[in-house]
């Protein structure tokens, strides 16, 4: 797939009051919705049909799924029935555990639960078959609609499903999210981290609890006090183990939340317990704490009723915290605000939201290891200008997330494995070359490159600029992405994507020399041969001079210069306007030639005859043109073979354009006033597109 490059200039952050309608007709869903109730139907969803291309993408459905609405399944259905609670949350056949353990941590905060599921909607007087949730989406919220028909087999829900079988909001949120990432199946398998994201526009941290720090107890207290959500799973060693039982009735692979966390008075002492729900509503820890184990007789009936403490198959269970840490392996929080784990002082952070692509060719560089192509990647200059607090260096999260992979699925698109790099400011303007990164070596890094959604980490480093590259792990992998940059005080981002800027020489104006050099006496000859007296040649006949001249050139390897390139050489260099090129003409010309060949021997390394596609930007900047990823990418496309290799007939071609355009925007910009409106990066982009 092509991607088009995108700014990464950085934007504000969303709000989520401002949801973006994605209907297929333009239309939101209070005028969806009132269309049906004004033509007496319910209403049908052509961007999601119920049908098996929303379901499976792969594969056919196993069993023969029926499309139902809520009434036809029970009698008196009910969206939400006596609150959205976390009993609400039971799996199906589904390997979507992930987004189940999310949901489930969403009905813990009763704000953020009601952003993301409308609690206005109901079956009623004006019940159109109707529904929609809100989800963020790289730094805009989404609303999504959808029908209310739902897969069945034999009258039941196949997949997500309430305890109560006529409640339903959990079964229409888990169907608009599957709409929103393209099918059911596209939901297969995934990081608790990621659907708690959507649901908040929070930020994600991970944690590796066997590597917890010493206060990891007040850590979770603390995030679920200040309403962050928190899931947790067991490591597998190998995918046979994935989702197997332990002993003590846990399950391997699996994503759980974390629903609570308190201490309890037992047998006079204190002893802290944390609270875990698994998302298929059954299948319990059996050892300590658990429900109906011994422990609970010496707990008071105050206390047991304080906790919840009930002694029900519902998939939630209690545990002792030192038991969790043996037990699993990795905790998931998203913070609804980035100072979640931070003391108890009120802190307001900056965020700053830059959005981004790696192109093939141009800006996919790959990470570290691959040094002839890491410097093209995107570079965000990050300006750390405060200290925190009482303190030396300043505080900032950077989160690197690849953007609508999942949705891609269906594609045979999988999660990049992504990363990035943060060094320190050379102080000098513009993109850092590769002699910079050669010699120079991070100040810090992500903590490891993998292939998630996203990357994130908290650093801390000394008040100054530092130069922040986000990448894939390999090359030519292509992506677009969203870096979210919160810092604890003010920071300023600014995306290193140069300016465009043209310095070419004065157009040199042929005058007779007093005599004649060798080169040019050859060039005369081959003129007179070729032309006749006028000494004028076409186009063709230029074909024919230049290539016969540069197969005597020994130091270049090259094929035969085309025809098109020939007719814009005379568009270029034919100042008489009669479509020909006098020989005064092309001694101008020629000496403009063999600066460009000069520069096409500087970056062809191996001498091969071509050039890779990632040294363009170093190439042109030498012949005096400074051009953004934007432009770059739409000559990379245009010129570049397969193999991401320019020849130097492309690249003359390629000169020969950027010069053409620039001399007629100096021109048009003098001669009229308003056509400066028009800077010069868009008209070039407007005249490599013709």
């Amino acid at each position: 797939m092509p991607y088009l490059y995108q700014s990464s200039k950085p934007r504000p952050s969303a709000l989520p009051g401002a949801a973006r309608a994605t209907h297929s007709s333009g239309k939101g869903y209070e005028e969806l919705k009132q269309e049906c109730l004004r033509r007496g139907v319910l209403f049908e969803d052509s961007d999601f049909p119920a049908c098996n291309s929303s379901l499976f993408f792969s594969e056919n459905p196993p069993i023969p799924f029926i499309w139902k609405r809520p009434g036809d399944i029970v009698k008196d259905p009910k969206f939400i029935l006596g609150g959205a609670t976390r009993t609400d949350i039971c799996q199906g056949d589904l390997g979507d555990c992930w987004l189940l353990a999310a949901i489930a941590s969403l009905t813990l905060n009763e704000k953020t639960l009601a952003r993301v599921v409308p609690l206005d909607q109901k079956f009623g007087p004006d019940y159109a078959g109707i529904f929609h949730f809100q989800f963020w989406q790289h730094n805009e919220w989404l609303d999504v609609v959808i029908d209310d028909r739902l897969p069945t087999f034999k009258g039941r829900l196949v997949f997500l499903h309430s305890a109560d079988l006529n409640e339903f909001w959990s079964a229409l949120l888990e169907k608009a999210y599957a709409k929103l990432n393209g099918s059911y199946e596209a939901l297969k398998g995934g990081s608790t981290i990621e659907a708690m994201e959507d649901f908040t526009g929070g930020i994600g941290e991970m944690y590796d609890v066997k590597a917890a720090p010493d206060n990891f107890y007040e850590i979770l207290e603390k995030a679920l006090k200040r309403g962050s959500m928190v899931g947790c799973s067991i490591d597998t060693s190998s995918a046979a183990e994935s989702e197997a039982r332990t002993p003590f009735g846990l399950i391997k692979g699996h994503a759980y939340s974390v629903t609570g966390i308190e201490e309890v008075s037992y047998r006079g002492q204190q002893v802290q317990l944390i609270r875990i729900r698994n998302p298929w509503g059954q299948v319990e820890w059996n050892g300590p704490w658990s429900d109906n184990s011994p422990e609970w007789r010496s707990v008071s009936p105050s206390e047991q009723r304080r906790l919840s403490q009930a002694a029900q198959d519902d998939g939630e269970f209690w545990m002792k915290f030192e038991d969790f840490k043996v037990h699993f392996d990795k905790v998931e929080i998203c913070n609804l605000t980035p100072d979640a784990l931070e003391d108890n002082t009120a802190h307001k952070w900056e965020v700053t939201i830059h959005q981004g692509s790696w192109v093939r060719g141009s800006t996919a560089g790959g990470c570290r290891n691959f040094l002839e192509t890491f410097w093209t990647n995107p570079q965000i200059k990050l300006h750390l200008t405060e200290k925190d607090d009482g303190q030396d260096d300043c505080t900032f999260i950077a989160a690197l997330m690849q953007k609508g992979r999942r949705k891609l699925k269906k594609l045979g698109a999988e999660m990049l494995t992504i990363g990035y790099s943060i060094y320190e400011s050379p102080g000098r303007d513009g993109h850092l070359d590769k002699d910079f990164f050669r010699y120079h070596p991070s100040k810090a890094r992500s903590k490891t490159y993998i292939n998630l959604r996203e990357v994130s980490n908290r650093f801390k480093l000394p008040p100054g600029d530092y130069i922040l590259i986000p990448t894939t792990f390999e090359p030519h992998q292509e992506a677009d992405f969203c870096l979210r940059i919160f810092s604890e005080k003010k920071a300023i981002t600014e995306d290193l994507d140069e300016n465009v800027a043209i310095d070419l020489p004065e157009p040199l104006h042929p005058t007779p020399s007093p005599e004649e050099t060798e080169e040019e006496k050859q060039f005369r000859a081959l003129f007179e041969q070729i032309s006749g007296k006028d000494m004028e040649i076409s186009a063709e006949e230029l074909e024919y001079v230049l290539n016969a001249v540069l197969k005597k050139t020994k130091n270049i390897k090259f094929k035969n210069l085309s025809l098109i390139s020939c007719r814009n050489i005379i568009s270029l260099m034919d100042t008489s306007g009669n479509g020909k090129l006098e020989f005064s003409e092309f001694k101008v010309f020629w000496e403009k030639m063999k600066k460009w060949i000069s520069i096409f021997l500087q970056f062809d390394f191996d001498k091969s005859g071509s050039m890779s596609s990632y040294e363009l930007r170093g190439a042109l900047k030498a012949a005096g043109y400074q051009l953004n990823n934007c432009l770059l990418q739409l000559i990379v496309l245009r010129y570049s073979d397969e193999q991401f290799q320019i020849e130097f007939d492309d690249f003359l071609n390629c000169l020969i354009r950027l010069e053409n355009a620039s001399r007629v925007f100096q021109a048009l910009s003098v001669k009229n006033t308003e056509f400066i409106n028009l800077n010069i990066g868009e008209f070039i982009n407007l005249a490599m597109n013709i």
